[in-house]
């Protein structure tokens, strides 16, 4: 890592909107109907076929499940319109990361890359790449759940699959993620029609005393998080705004497009799960689409996990994709080592920060329990989107004259940010090791920036290891440094 000195203004992060098609740089090959891709199919992931259990486990209620559904699409879209407000301002990759740098400066960022590193961006990565496993292996174990080995293997295999591709095109990457996102809508819309039917022909006995449930504040926290986990990707675009096409037009209206569908496909698959299942089988289901399926298609019930699988295979491709870019982006700030932000000289890909990022999810598979990460993160996940959008007020008040395409109403951004304190406060009673472990390894940040990227004068050695490494990296990969890093922040 390098020293790194703050911006005089949030400029650096918006310069290079110019293009040369032959220059090593991060191309504008990402379409409107691209981002809405990345959207859509980083959203519907392992989420609705994994989190309607978590949802309902900490409710015991129909009705109160299918509300939280729908006020975690609502939360999301508040989320997103603000990150439409920051991601038109801020034209940088990065998304969190770079509105942090420009807000609060580069100890702020660090924090942030620091758990998106450490936490958020494997876990995300693990928790897909699990799920896809599970039900890819399902037909082969029609009679008993996948051995544990076995769906960590073809996990592993799922994530450095995707990232081969991904360091060998971006145009493979976003036809990947478009195809994958029409297969998981499909999946997704016969569970809805074949579920509707079995409501509309008079099974209507799981939704009798709908709302009767438990109603323990600290359990609809975390029930929320499981929703909310089934909504992660509502702000991945904003990651790669540098290779979106307009971003000022197709940014806004990717989001506009996207999360009001996602609502409505999750809301009515929820409906769907709960006309099939009983809440019982739902809270005992491990995969709740599998369990469905079983009851619903008999003699082609192996569609199920099939579509499911692809549904995640996309899900994680969309993950891989952006977090790559966040870790590219934090190397040219000078918060990671230089070689993580090298293209490759003809592909334009940035191929070491797709290796570091599959690396550090492999590392997550060992962890076993889906629910368990999905609580684990969540706290920390919020923070750094809360910590976001209290940048993009300061940044009104502190950078009034500041060029903004869109601009939210102040009521949006406080209302996302008192959801976000309920959804982090409340959870603390009921696991409490979580949030001390999770604001630990955040704090653990600070000695880490000041010895590694603030201390100018660093050991001879230190210098010649990180020169030796940058210089195999280059000749292994044939990556070099892009035009990009001429726009990093200067004195």
């Amino acid at each position: 890592m390098s020293s790194v000195t703050t911006p005089v203004s949030n400029g650096s992060f918006n310069k290079h909107e110019d293009s040369d098609e032959n220059t090593v740089k991060l191309q504008r090959k990402i379409t409107l109907m691209n981002g809405v891709a990345i959207i859509v199919g980083t959203i519907v992931g392992s989420g609705i076929f994994v989190s309607p259990t978590g949802v309902y486990a900490g409710t015991k209620s129909v009705g109160l499940s299918i509300l939280i559904w729908c006020l975690s699409g609502v939360f999301s879209m508040l989320g997103a319109l603000c990150y439409a407000e920051l991601g038109t301002a801020v034209t940088r990759s990065g998304g969190d990361y770079a509105y942090i740098y420009v807000a609060f400066g580069p100890l702020g960022a660090f924090l942030m890359l620091w758990v998106s590193l450490l936490i958020i961006r494997p876990t995300t990565q693990a928790i897909v790449a699990i799920t896809f496993a599970e039900y890819a292996a399902k037909p082969f174990f029609p009679e008993c759940r996948p051995p544990e080995n076995a769906i960590r293997l073809l996990a592993a295999v799922c994530l450095c699959l995707l990232t081969a591709i991904n360091c060998l095109s971006v145009r493979w990457a976003m036809r990947i993620q478009s195809v994958f996102t029409y297969a998981k809508i499909l999946a997704l819309i016969a569970i809805i029609i074949f579920g509707i039917y079995h409501l509309g022909s008079g099974h209507t006995e799981n939704f009798h005393n709908a709302f009767d449930g438990k109603y323990e504040i600290s359990t609809i926290a975390l029930s929320f998080y499981s929703g909310l986990f089934a909504f992660g990707g509502w702000n991945f675009l904003n990651f790669v705004t540098e290779e979106l096409q307009d971003p000022y037009r197709n940014l806004p209206k990717a989001i506009w497009i996207a999360l009001p569908t996602v609502t409505g496909i999750y809301v009515l698959a929820n409906v769907a799960y709960f006309a099939v299942l009983s809440g019982v089988e739902i809270e005992s289901s491990a995969a709740v689409a599998l369990s469905f399926g079983m009851k619903m298609f008999n003699s082609v019930q192996w569609l199920v996990p099939i579509f499911v699988a692809l549904s995640t295979f996309g899900g994680v491709n969309g993950i891989l994709f952006t977090s790559s870019r966040l870790f590219l982006t934090g190397s040219q700030e000078g918060h990671l080592p230089d070689f993580l932000s090298f293209i490759h000289i003809k592909r334009n890909t940035p191929i070491p920060s797709l290796i570091f990022t599959c690396i550090t999810s492999l590392v997550m598979l060992l962890i076993s329990d889906v629910f368990e990460l999905i609580n684990y993160y969540g706290q920390i996940l919020w923070l750094s989107s809360a910590a976001s959008v209290v940048g993009m007020l300061w940044l009104r008040y502190k950078q009034p004259d500041l060029p903004r395409p869109i601009r939210v109403h102040t009521s949006i951004p406080i209302l996302f940010l008192l959801c976000c304190a309920f959804i982090i406060i409340f959870p603390i009673p009921t696991q409490p090791w979580n949030t001390v472990i999770g604001l630990a390894i955040t704090l653990s940040g600070i000695p880490v920036y000041y010895v590694c990227v603030k201390w100018k004068h660093k050991p001879e050695g230190y210098h010649s290891f990180l020169k030796n490494i940058t210089k195999f990296v280059q000749k292994t990969m044939r990556v070099t440094n892009p035009e990009a890093s001429a726009t990093l922040a200067h004195s």
